[in-house]
């Protein structure tokens, strides 16, 4: 077993989590038991929103809410500045609970329901990333019957290979998620957004893959995206204001991983 952040073992070889040790906890609140070092959290989330920053950028660092969400989570995330995405109603839900500024929310999902896309609109989340023109068109109406406005991503694939099990690479141009980057009718798309009084079209996000151990494959997808955007600009006229770069650094689960 790896030992990471305040994780380490005393003289007896005991478990010790943030100074208390496993065995304790296990005898307090039985099992399975779920331990977080809120102080190891809180130093990763200050690394990410310190590796990112930029004289000339405004960047934004977004947490998962798959990786785990409660609203002591919530909480967290919140005071460390970081913004939160979320799949489903349940999540959207939890942060709501929470209290989450709703501005900083980002709504994912290829699946939506017309519920949870309703239930977004109400509570007023930050933005939605839509996956393909059907979502888009399903949302304009929804908007227009609650008279709603929104900013909108639009998910695309960049064709980025990343170095995972293949079924969570998601940026291959055969992949369930968003629109590819070659697809011949995004400047159809866009012009919709445009045309649209309560769609309003901010950038692009694309996603590929989780558990990625290579920055390489990063620097691929960023490189590649930064390209699309020119094309975009070039040949659509559309000048994006937001570029979201999805992917899931890896962390160790099994013996081997690094």
């Amino acid at each position: 077993m790896k030992l990471q952040g305040k994780m380490n073992t005393d003289e007896q070889g005991q478990l010790l989590i943030g100074g208390c040790k496993a065995a304790d906890l296990v005898r307090e609140f039985g099992t399975p038991l779920y331990v977080m070092d809120e102080e190891h959290i809180r130093e990763k989330c200050r690394g990410f929103k310190n590796s990112f920053r930029h004289e000339h950028l405004s960047t934004e660092v977004i947490y998962a809410s798959k990786a785990f969400l409660n609203i002591a989570m919530c909480k967290l995330i919140e005071e460390e500045g970081l913004s939160l995405d979320v799949v489903s109603g349940g999540e959207l839900f939890t942060a709501v609970a929470a209290g989450f500024p709703m501005e900083r929310i980002y709504f994912h999902g290829n699946n939506k329901t017309d519920s949870e896309l309703i239930m977004a609109l109400k509570v007023g989340v930050g933005r939605i990333i839509v996956d393909n023109r059907h979502e888009i068109a399903r949302l304009e109406k929804l908007c227009k019957q609650l008279n709603k406005e929104i900013r909108v991503l639009l998910r695309v694939n960049p064709g980025i290979e990343a170095h995972t099990h293949e079924y969570i690479q998601t940026a291959m141009h055969d992949s369930k998620f968003g629109e590819s980057i070659y697809d011949e009718d995004l400047c159809e798309i866009i012009g919709f957004c445009q045309k649209s009084d309560y769609i309003s079209l901010k950038g692009f996000h694309c996603h590929i893959g989780s558990q990625i151990f290579e920055e390489k494959s990063f620097h691929n997808a960023a490189k590649v995206m930064i390209g699309f955007l020119a094309k975009m600009q070039r040949d659509c006229a559309f000048i994006t204001e937001e570029l979201n770069l999805g992917g899931g650094f890896g962390v160790y689960y099994v013996d081997g991983d690094e």
